[in-house]
């Protein structure tokens, strides 16, 4: 794909096969396309909800692919008929313009959506390449969304939406499935990276499960125990980086969501070290066992609301890690935490007393190798997953002036 641009307006995008000529012209969207809102079937109607026209929400479109929508509800023609949500013919466009406004999605099949959509009908231009074009504008408008409790974007605003569109519907229609093959290879990926992470789930349960020549410990035995530094937090981002319960929200260290504090005279007992374990003692329950192991010096301190699991010479540090992560401990950890009406907690003692089965060192070593290695690849196919959503996003910023 070349990015020639033979316009007289220097200002068109750019993003152009070498084979078209000829200008791009800025049309309104409301010459392109007809508008249709959405509504809410009554819910007291059960039987509204027992048709075959899909009806979707906000929540069923995914930031990002306009092709990814899910389907879990439908409705019947009396539910229409009786309601103010509209049937849309495809291909239709959705534009979520409340509750989670920005969000653009196509769909080649009729349906009905909620009245947090402002929906385009009668497309008179390729309709995957304006959803396409559509896609960095309403980020842009999802920016500016005014509103209180629910902010929002108003059906005029929408309308009066400009975008430069090739004269030449073969440039569009090139263009459209060229950024369509990028979508789908994008889906790939996710699956590629969600297969691996279903693989490390199933070998958990096999590698890590409990066998008789196990040897069983607590897990104060194994590890030592220690809670944070609890000093007050700065507001700005000078001093000592300490770990919040943010910071391993994502089970690993995630270095944008720490605290800082002042230097003080015992921080290097707080000095986060290559093989300890952070572990989300107070948190809601859901999160209650959350763990980040600690790969590499961070130059970060242990902070408060996170207690810090310091493995012994017996075990592998990250033979620990794996087998907290596994469904059964997650599970364990739930059922002794002491629940309150905001959030749970486990306490240093209680915490100890887990029971742990360990095998023999070389045993954890092997294992460890084995998981080192699926989670490096899983972190590659990651990488790439990264390079082509960058790509797909340069090549839409040449869409959109």
């Amino acid at each position: 794909m070349a990015n020639n641009n033979n316009t007289k307006n220097l200002n068109v995008p750019t993003l152009r096969f070498p084979e078209f000529t000829g200008e791009w012209k800025l049309v309104q969207l409301s010459q392109i396309a007809d508008f249709v809102g959405g509504g809410t079937p009554s819910s007291s109607n059960a039987s509204f909800w027992n048709g075959s026209i899909p009806w979707i929400s906000s929540s069923d479109i995914k930031d990002g692919n306009i092709y990814d929508i899910s389907i879990t509800r439908f409705i019947t023609k009396e539910a229409i008929d009786k309601s103010t949500t509209k049937l849309c013919p495809a291909p239709v466009i959705l534009l979520v313009s409340r509750v989670g406004v920005g969000k653009v999605a196509l769909s080649n099949k009729k349906l009905c959506t909620s009245q947090d959509f402002c929906n385009l009908i009668n497309i008179k231009c390729n309709p995957n390449f304006l959803a396409y074009d559509l896609v960095r504008t309403m980020k842009q408008k999802s920016r500016e969304a005014q509103g209180t409790s629910i902010k929002g974007v108003t059906s005029y605003e929408i309308q009066k939406i400009r975008f430069w569109l090739p004269e030449k519907k073969k440039e569009q229609d090139k263009i459209a499935t060229f950024l369509s093959l990028l979508d789908h290879r994008i889906a790939t990926q996710n699956k590629i990276i969600e297969k691996y992470e279903s693989l490390i789930k199933g070998i958990n349960e096999k590698l890590l499960i409990n066998k008789k020549e196990y040897t069983t410990y607590r897990l104060s035995d194994i590890c030592e125990i220690r809670s944070g530094y609890s000093g007050t937090q700065l507001t700005g981002t000078q001093g000592l980086m300490v770990s919040r319960i943010e910071t391993i929200s994502k089970h690993c260290i995630n270095l944008d969501k720490v605290g800082y504090v002042k230097p003080f005279d015992s921080s290097a007992d707080f000095k986060l070290h290559i093989g300890d374990i952070l572990f989300s003692n107070i948190n809601s329950v859901q999160y209650i066992g959350n763990t980040a192991f600690v790969d590499r010096e961070y130059d970060l301190y242990h902070g408060m609301n996170l207690l810090r699991l310091i493995p012994r010479k017996i075990v592998e540090p990250f033979y620990v890690f794996l087998l907290l992560n596994t469904a059964k401990y997650k599970i364990h950890f739930q059922s002794i935490c002491n629940k309150a009406i905001s959030q749970a907690s486990i306490n240093q003692t209680e915490l100890g007393k887990t029971v742990i089965h360990i095998p023999d060192l070389l045993y954890q070593k092997q294992i460890c190798q084995l998981y080192n290695s699926l989670y490096n690849k899983k972190n590659i196919e990651n990488l790439y997953l990264q390079a082509l959503k960058q790509q797909k996003n340069h090549l839409l910023r040449q869409m959109v002036i």
